[in-house]
């Protein structure tokens, strides 16, 4: 940080205090989650930042959290929440009937549960996709895999299934705000694991494995295309075993190269906003059948009109 003029490093360097700060604060949470679940006789496996920093990573350098979130068996989740009420973390009391039946019948992970001392925030994941998507990673898979961390009774996956998680997390998102944040967590995962030359063939293997081929082509093909990560020539061509037509390529050549950039408005390309508004509505047809979105939408539609003419001030 020397090199970088004296009025951004103050910036960078509080950025840095900042990260480290949570860092601190993500292994303390871990603990506290290890010790809540080992009644259950499970360890909690890390997933996205917050298993970076417990596996000592190189995309955990400087990285910023807002949550921890953890992967358990799917039979296991109303174990799991109740004994994470029972170490203090409560779900949000104004969630509607419709959310918590939206998360817990069609969803992938729980509603978040916010510590009532520490203000801390945990996600419960018990799938990589939702329950109603059309492809369904095997959990189980996930789980068998999982590896020791650097913090005792705690586990992450397995570095294929990190970097195919954060994959699946970056591509099927319908929100891009942190995209390039995240793209560059890939680029950092990549570099870290492809370093094994066997890493590249087990990885194709895995994603074949877990219904995620399509992803892995886009995740690939995405952080060399935009960051220059450095992938195997023979890599990028066994995943392109699952890419598109040439005119849905083209396309989503596009889209990525316009969502997976620094938001700010300096650097936005052309239908940019066009591109986040395709994605979004894709990241939703990918998650629910036609029938159920439709459904969803109406709903969420309903519930947010209602709530607007409940808030709108009494005419004099």
């Amino acid at each position: 940080l020397q090199a970088v003029p004296a009025a951004p490093r103050a910036h960078l360097d509080a950025a840095l205090l900042v990260a480290h700060a949570q860092h601190e604060e993500i292994r303390r949470e871990a603990a506290h989650l290890r010790r809540a679940l080992a009644p259950l006789g499970l360890q909690p496996v890390l997933l996205k930042g917050a298993a970076y920093v417990a596996a000592g990573l190189p995309a955990a350098q400087g990285r910023l959290f807002s949550d921890t979130d953890i992967l358990v068996p799917h039979a296991r989740v109303g174990d799991v929440e109740r004994q994470l009420t029972l170490h203090g973390w409560r779900m949000d009391p104004g969630l509607s009937a419709y959310d918590q039946h939206y998360y817990r019948q069609w969803m992938h992970e729980l509603p978040p549960m916010t510590h009532q001392r520490r203000f801390t925030v945990v996600d419960v994941h018990h799938a990589l996709l939702p329950r109603t998507a059309r492809q369904h990673p095997d959990t189980a898979l996930l789980l068998a895999a999982a590896c020791p961390s650097a913090l005792e009774g705690v586990r992450v996956l397995a570095p294929a299934d990190m970097v195919l998680h954060a994959m699946t997390h970056l591509l099927r998102n319908e929100e891009f705000s942190h995209g390039l944040r995240d793209l560059s967590d890939l680029d950092a995962l990549l570099r870290r694991f492809g370093a094994d030359a066997a890493f590249w063939p087990a990885l194709a293997a895995r994603a074949r494995e877990l219904a995620l081929a399509r992803e892995l082509h886009y995740g690939l093909r995405a952080a060399h295309g935009l960051l220059g990560t450095p992938v195997p020539a023979d890599a990028l061509q066994a995943a392109a075993q699952a890419a598109p037509g040439v005119a849905l390529q083209a396309l989503m050549d596009a889209l990525w190269s316009r969502a997976l950039r620094c938001p700010h408005p300096r650097t936005r390309l052309p239908f940019t906003g066009v591109a986040l508004a395709l994605l979004y509505l894709r990241a939703h047809w990918l998650r629910m059948p036609p029938g159920l979105l439709l459904r969803h939408a109406w709903v969420k539609t309903r519930l947010l009109w209602n709530k607007t003419d409940t808030q709108a001030p009494a005419r004099p």
